[in-house]
């Protein structure tokens, strides 16, 4: 599916194209917006590779990652990036991340931005089953997971290398049962 385009109330989920690099490098450069990520901030040099490589997935056949602009619809500011990845491990399953310029945390686009890749992934590419994992200490993420209507799971122990220590990660997921008695009806 080329290209994936999914528009909200507020926001807009685009394709990632080159031209994101800065975009993107505003939230993994940023000390503040990966503090809660499983990575420390990125060089610009490591976001254009990263960038590279989404935009390259994007004509994979099959393609089985998803990397995506969250996009505020009034500006058309780039403000995030989303990410679906298929699971080869789980049939009909995937993983899937966020993460939003600080800017604009605060405003419920974290909220908008869950639940657009969550009906991309249920209503789009027809899964069974989302997870994503956050930070014991993301207290805005639970909430905003929570409130998408997702089900907290359960603790992944030392789960993530981070600044030479382990963190656990705590694990979210929906399936397509329980997005569908949630989910907006289209016009």
């Amino acid at each position: 599916m080329y290209p994936v385009k999914r528009s909200g109330q507020r926001l807009i989920l685009r394709e990632i194209a080159v031209a994101d690099i800065d975009a993107v490098f505003a939230i993994y450069g940023s000390e503040e917006a990966t503090e809660h990520l499983s990575f420390e901030p990125r060089t610009r040099a490591q976001v254009g590779e990263i960038v590279a490589r989404s935009v390259a997935s994007a004509a994979a056949e099959p393609r089985t990652e998803y990397a995506l602009v969250v996009v505020e619809r009034a500006t058309e500011d780039p403000i995030g990036f989303g990410r679906v990845a298929l699971d080869p491990h789980q049939q009909r399953g995937a993983t899937f991340g966020f993460a939003l310029r600080s800017d604009a945390w605060g405003v419920g686009y974290g909220l908008e931005t869950v639940k657009l890749l969550l009906g991309f992934g249920f209503d789009e590419l027809g899964l069974h089953r989302i997870w994503g994992a956050r930070s014991p200490l993301n207290a805005a993420s639970a909430r905003t997971m929570a409130a998408a209507g997702m089900t907290e799971e359960g603790t992944i122990r030392e789960h993530i290398l981070k600044a030479g220590q382990w963190r656990d990660s705590v694990v979210h997921s929906m399936l397509d049962s329980e997005w569908a008695t949630i989910a907006p009806v289209s016009a």
